[in-house]
């Protein structure tokens, strides 16, 4: 049997199906609304784990949340990423892990989600101009002054992986993975070997018409949609695994939660298996 929920560094228990809130709309109006009535049906749903970064929106995401949940319920993780800043010649987004902007992000996000400690908090993406140690210290600091809880990579290699795990202890990875992209399998087996949680990012793929095809076959089979067992797939993948889907739409939304309890049999997985495309 599955188990339906794993612990994040060891000892912060989340279920592992659960919501990315990158896609929310988060401009006054309907659509604003609409948002706030999905993330919280997550929340009733039972999802413990919601994924938002400073990148959405600029901390409009974050303040979203904050909106739709404070108080937050028991057991409920709200893990943000920092690292990507608007401090291109332009004031275009950019890769930016100085320690002073990582510092900043992480205040404006406490006061965002109006919070004294983010439970998990992820380095969005490692940024090349910066030491990877003074990019870790800053974070390792805020984590000792009780600010951070765990620290998180996102999109990483293996090499860089084992790099970062000699300067902190790394709780979780959320890298781009999904039954028709596993560019990033060798990542995977790392953070399994380690006990690390792997967050995959755009978990339902798009695909091929062959690979689609493929993907539907076993729905049909199962009577559930190709993205339920896009999903399901992944649960089966890995115990490591926690899948993050996004939706702006509560019936989506319900959709994608569903996929936890379906089953496939050692026959569908295998040809899940195969449906991986060439790189």
């Amino acid at each position: 049997m599955t188990s339906t929920t794993f612990r994040i560094g060891g000892d912060l228990e989340v279920r592992r199906l659960g919501f990315g809130a990158m896609r929310l709309p988060t401009e006054a109006g309907a659509a604003r609304e609409a948002s706030l009535a999905v993330i919280r049906r997550a929340v009733a749903l039972g999802v413990t784990l919601i994924d938002t970064a400073h990148l959405y929106g600029g901390g409009a995401n974050e303040e979203l949340l904050a909106e739709a949940l404070y108080p937050y319920p028991d057991g409920l993780l709200i893990t943000t990423k920092v690292g990507v800043a608007r401090s291109g010649p332009q004031g275009e987004w950019k890769l930016d892990g100085r320690p002073a902007v990582l510092r900043a992000q992480v205040e404006q996000a406490l006061r965002r989600l109006r919070v004294e400690r983010i439970e998990l908090l992820q380095l969005h993406r490692i940024d090349p101009e910066t030491p990877l140690a003074e990019q870790l210290g800053t974070l390792r600091e805020l984590k000792a002054e009780g600010k951070i809880g765990r620290i998180g990579l996102s999109e990483v290699t293996v090499a860089e992986l084992d790099q970062a795990r000699q300067i902190v202890d790394v709780a979780s990875v959320q890298n781009r993975y999904n039954v028709l992209d596993r560019e990033h399998e060798p990542v995977l087996t790392a953070c399994e070997r380690a006990g690390i949680a792997f967050l995959p990012w755009r978990p339902v793929a798009a695909g091929t018409s062959g690979a689609k095809a493929g993907i539907a076959a076993v729905a049909s089979e199962v009577g559930a949609t190709p993205t339920q067992i896009a999903l399901a797939w992944l649960l089966s993948r890995s115990p490591v695994m926690l899948p993050i889907p996004g939706t702006a739409r509560v019936d989506h939304l319900e959709e994608n939660l569903a996929a936890e309890s379906l089953h496939l049999t050692p026959a569908q997985q295998t040809s899940l298996d195969r449906l991986q495309e060439p790189a």
